[in-house]
């Protein structure tokens, strides 16, 4: 028997958006995980992403959450990095 997981849609922006030429992508990840793992699985697929670790906000539903917020199943995950101005 498979352990339980959650699916989310992530919304790509900016500098995500541009590594995966996508607006969003659905993922699966284990029950239990916190927002930030989003992160670090966009990095391990495109390191070049590692520069906006540090500078990334994370939103779910519409609602800034810190890093370590739980995701539920069917939730939509945004990863907003610095936005130049202009």
């Amino acid at each position: 028997m498979s352990k339980p997981s959650v699916k989310v849609i992530v919304k790509l922006f900016a500098a995500y958006q541009e590594a995966y030429a996508l607006p969003e992508l659905t993922l699966e990840f284990p029950q239990e995980t916190p927002v930030y793992i989003v992160q670090e699985y966009l990095i391990t697929e495109h390191p070049e992403l590692e520069q906006w670790r540090h500078l990334t906000r994370f939103g779910i539903n519409l609602q800034f959450v810190e890093p370590e917020t739980i995701l539920q199943d069917g939730d939509e995950v945004v990863l907003i990095p610095p936005v130049s101005g202009g």
